[in-house]
């Protein structure tokens, strides 16, 4: 049989997760892990089981149980907001959008009519704004900006 740490809450604790709630202003994940923790919360006398709380928050009873523990161990912003993710850093940053803007409304090189994806990634290699970029990633953050080539 597994050993369950009970989860008791201070005033402040409670008082916090329900202005979570309360407000509306938090995102929906967090506001579901705050309900969690108050239907775990053992301090007012209340001992509701993992199922019980998992059926009234909606949520499944492995959820209820490693809530419980992240809060235990790392504390209350652990179990209400996930960890920043990895991830590759975005190579087109502002300044170089503005370079690629900029460098895309110019006129086009000498023998061109306009200019291509593939033309501005390496003309953006060529003046070093960065080491490697690929059309397609060009072609993206082109959209983003609402940018037209015409045509």
């Amino acid at each position: 049989m597994s050993k369950h740490r009970t989860l008791s809450l201070t005033d402040q604790q409670r008082e916090h997760l329900d202005h979570l709630i309360r407000t509306g202003n938090a995102p929906a994940r967090v506001q579901t892990r705050a309900r969690i923790l108050l239907h775990t919360d053992r301090s007012q006398g209340d001992e509701r089981p993992d199922q019980e709380v998992a059926q009234a928050v909606r949520v499944s009873p492995a959820t209820v149980v490693r809530l419980r523990k992240a809060f235990l161990d790392e504390g209350m912003d652990a179990a209400l907001f996930d960890k920043p993710r990895p991830g590759a850093v975005p190579k087109i940053t502002g300044d170089i959008e503005a370079q690629l803007v900029t460098l895309a409304c110019s006129d086009p090189p000498t023998g061109r009519g306009r200019w291509t994806l593939r033309l501005l990634a390496d003309k953006m290699v060529e003046l070093g704004y960065l080491e490697s970029i690929s059309n397609q990633a060009i072609g993206q953050r082109l959209r983003k900006t609402s940018f037209s080539r015409g045509g």
